[in-house]
């Protein structure tokens, strides 16, 4: 994903823009003019050897005439950065993308420039901001675990935070000659909240006495003490606090056998001061939720699929707790109306820059296209590792970087093919594992209709990996499949929109079209079945169904669905 140095604004119309490329000491190869061609530009892009060195002034005067300026470079953008706000304040907008690792290191060097084309027109265009949550932490912080590791992680602790440690053992313990911070003995029975705002119950509560000799003794314990917190250090080493696969924004956990893990989480700990905005990931309309309707049970995917806890039920819908939420989007990929819907990217963004980077990709002379979608945080160091060590990504191979791949359902995935990639790989971390029941269920979804229409299945694919050699036999084993004639997209807002677009594509260029496909089972498709003997046409059943699916004929008694 290009990175920026601020949210773009979506009205660019009278900004300048420049576009500088580096091939960073000749080490790519790349053509300015052919660039420049496949970019639309009436003439070649300037390609700089030392942007970040001796031809730092090309960089500079930039700055100084253009509004809205792309870099072909991320390894050097704090540099960039801080000569843009020298030269010219916070009025540049600089956005950076990585040509080096994700193209133009790799073994053969000039069969990469139709990725770098589509990685330059993937960069240029503009982002809708994401909405943000303010959380807030004064820097209460618990620190949770047993003997002296704990307790120095305490005293470290406490020079930045307000520490309470509170110990599941004391053995061992030389009781501290100064009282920086509040001990007691406990276990933690329930913990709920976010950052900023954790409710702990704590049974077998004994805080420690100030006359503690020889060992730590302890007041009397009892059960069902309340404390509330900012953040919580988990040093307990025993089972988390918050189910498998809830991050939670301000809990902290690492083994108390791991020195390296616990420096690491103490460091990250101590900067849980002050305020931080938090994306909203998800946009909820509770009033096309299919949860419930005239107490009737309904669609309860999100629920199923969430690793967070933040959706609870609410009436005829749910509710989404966007300060616990992590952004992981299975719940606006499974969601069968579109009532939750991702925004991070939102949807009319995703569906632009597919279509960019595959469309510049063909223009310029590539074939073949591969998608590998990856979380950032995951994905990003197993590219690094293929470029700096091995032969780079395949020139086919085109990166596509989200916050989390969960987010695509069938149909962005689906749409992915119809714009002419031979397959989509979604980059799996091992960590996240509680996210990818979801990701299979939609991939299957998928295969049903496109082997049902007449197309190659497997399309798209699910790799769990962090080893980048496996990544590299995946990437090079794919067979070639009947690809989609590739077809243009409309900005599409909504999911429901953008599955109809979609699947009527799929239909139109079918090898074997079919009105009737046989679907796994808990798909969003079908149809429903009115006994027709008993109906009344009473149209209750329009007035509930929360997706407008069901409706009547104001000219005549007729009940209909689409």
């Amino acid at each position: 994903m290009p990175t920026q140095s601020k949210p773009q604004s979506a009205d660019t119309s009278a900004k300048s823009r420049s576009t500088l490329v580096c091939n960073c000491q000749k080490t790519m190869d790349i053509d300015g003019a052919a660039l420049g061609h496949d970019l639309g530009r009436t003439e070649a892009i300037p390609v700089h050897t030392e942007l970040c060195r001796s031809q730092l002034g090309a960089f500079k005067s930039a700055v100084h005439r253009s509004d809205e300026i792309t870099v072909a470079c991320t390894q050097e953008a704090a540099l960039f950065e801080e000569v843009a706000n020298q030269e010219r304040g916070e009025n540049s907008q600089l956005t950076f993308v990585n040509i080096r690792e994700n193209a133009g290191w790799c073994s053969t060097k000039k069969a990469a420039h139709p990725k770098i084309a589509a990685l330059l027109a993937e960069a240029a265009l503009p982002t809708t901001p994401v909405h943000t949550t303010t959380l807030k932490s004064d820097g209460v912080c618990l620190i949770y675990g047993s003997g002296q590791t704990a307790l120095e992680a305490a005293v470290k602790l406490s020079k930045r935070l307000h520490v309470t440690l509170l110990l599941t053992d004391a053995e061992g313990i030389v009781p501290p000659s100064t009282a920086n911070f509040a001990i007691a003995k406990g276990r933690v029975r329930s913990v709920t909240g976010r950052l900023g705002a954790y409710n702990i119950e704590v049974d077998g509560y004994a805080p420690a006495l100030p006359s503690s000799r020889a060992k730590l003794a302890f007041d009397l314990p009892k059960n069902g003490a309340k404390s509330r917190a900012d953040l919580i250090v988990d040093l307990s080493g025993k089972t988390a606090l918050f189910p498998p696969g809830a991050r939670r924004d301000g809990y902290l956990r690492a083994s108390p056998t791991d020195p390296a893990a616990i420096a690491e989480t103490l460091f990250n700990a101590s900067d849980l001061v002050g305020e931080f905005e938090k994306p909203l990931y998800i946009d909820f309309n509770a009033g096309i939720c299919a949860h419930t309707r005239s107490g009737k049970p309904g669609c309860h995917k999100c629920l199923d699929v969430c690793p967070t806890g933040a959706i609870a039920p609410a009436g005829d819908h749910v509710v989404i707790d966007a300060t616990i939420c992590a952004g992981c989007g299975t719940c606006a990929a499974v969601c069968p109306t579109g009532a939750a819907s991702y925004n991070y990217p939102v949807r009319i963004d995703l569906i632009a820059r597919l279509n960019i980077l595959i469309s510049t990709y063909l223009k310029a002379g590539g074939s073949r296209p591969i998608i590998l979608a990856y979380d950032e945080t995951h994905g990003r160091p197993l590219i690094d590792a293929l470029a700096h060590e091995r032969d780079g990504l395949p020139s086919n191979v085109l990166p596509f970087a989200l916050h989390s791949i969960s987010s695509l359902g069938h149909d962005a995935i689906a749409a992915t093919l119809t714009m002419g990639a031979d397959h989509i790989l979604l980059l799996g971390s091992p960590s996240h594992r509680d996210e990818h029941p979801a990701i299979a269920s939609e991939l299957a979804l998928l295969d049903a209709i496109l082997e049902g229409l007449g197309y190659t299945p497997n399309g798209a694919a699910l790799v769990v990996t962090s080893d980048p050699d496996e990544l590299d036999s995946q990437l090079k084993t794919l067979s070639r499949r009947n690809v989609i004639t590739p077809t243009a997209f409309a900005s599409i807002s909504t999911k429901r929109d953008l599955a109809r677009t979609v699947m009527g594509k799929l239909h139109t260029a079918a090898p074997k079209p079919q009105d009737w496909l046989a679907l796994p089972k808990h798909s969003p498709y079908g149809r429903i079945a009115i006994k027709t003997d008993g109906c009344t046409l009473c149209l209750a059943c329009v007035g509930a169904c929360p997706a407008n699916a069901l409706a009547d004929n104001p000219e005549r008694p007729e009940l209909s669905f689409t």
